[in-house]
């Protein structure tokens, strides 16, 4: 190899490695995410100290929690996969997430928590001002009552009605689907249907150590 070329060789080589690095956390974030043993911990206080407070605080205080821990990222980037819903440890182990992601562990925390699952649907919307598909997590006090909406988007959590920016498709829980239309909510059945949802649960029951899934997660 004459001069010229070894030159023009090590230039693109260390380009490469200039990229490789930029990209490296993304990589890291790619493989096997090795769940610590603080991050059980952690998250085991967290639950611990939101078990006693009314529903309204234990809200205010899961959203906050997680969308302060966790950045948004997109699962091709995240996983290189096109979609992937990852368990709360997961999610806080790499300290990343997509807004399922984000969905999923402020309602599983909420259900360790105390708080009554059927309160609670996982809510497949459209982000308007995205003009994308997005996922939040629904609060209903009552069957009858205007949902809450917990989202990663914004840091408060505001009443169905006030955001605008999104339009309801489906929701689901661990005993229920629900097809949102103009005349309400029509309940389809169970959770079964949403394929992700039920790899989710599988998972999830593999290695939780903290038993975080509720009874008949999936009907």
């Amino acid at each position: 190899m004459d001069h010229k070329n070894f030159q023009c060789l090590s230039l693109i080589t260390s380009r490469m490695l200039k990229v490789l690095i930029c990209f490296l956390p993304v990589l890291m974030l790619s493989a096997d995410v090795q769940i610590s043993p603080q991050v059980k911990k952690s998250f085991a206080s967290l639950i611990d100290s939101v078990t006693s407070l009314d529903d309204q605080q234990k809200l205010e205080q899961v959203n906050q929690y997680f969308n302060k821990e966790i950045r948004f990222i997109s699962d091709q980037l995240h996983w290189n996969v096109e979609d992937y819903w990852a368990t709360p440890y997961e999610s806080l182990s790499a300290q990343a997430g997509d807004c399922e992601d984000f969905s999923l562990a402020k309602y599983f925390t909420l259900i360790k928590a105390g708080m009554d699952p059927e309160k609670l649907r996982i809510t497949y919307v459209k982000a308007v001002k995205l003009r994308q598909a997005h996922m939040v997590l629904a609060y209903y006090p009552t069957p009858s009552s205007e949902p809450l909406v917990l989202d990663n988007l914004i840091p408060e959590i505001k009443k169905a009605s006030k955001r605008r920016d999104l339009v309801p498709v489906y929701s689901f829980n661990a005993s229920g689907f629900w097809l949102n239309k103009m005349s309400g909510n029509v309940r389809l059945g169970g959770s079964s249907r949403v394929t992700m949802w039920t790899e989710f649960v599988q998972r999830m029951s593999e290695y939780d150590p903290l038993e975080l899934l509720p009874k008949n997660a999936v009907q």
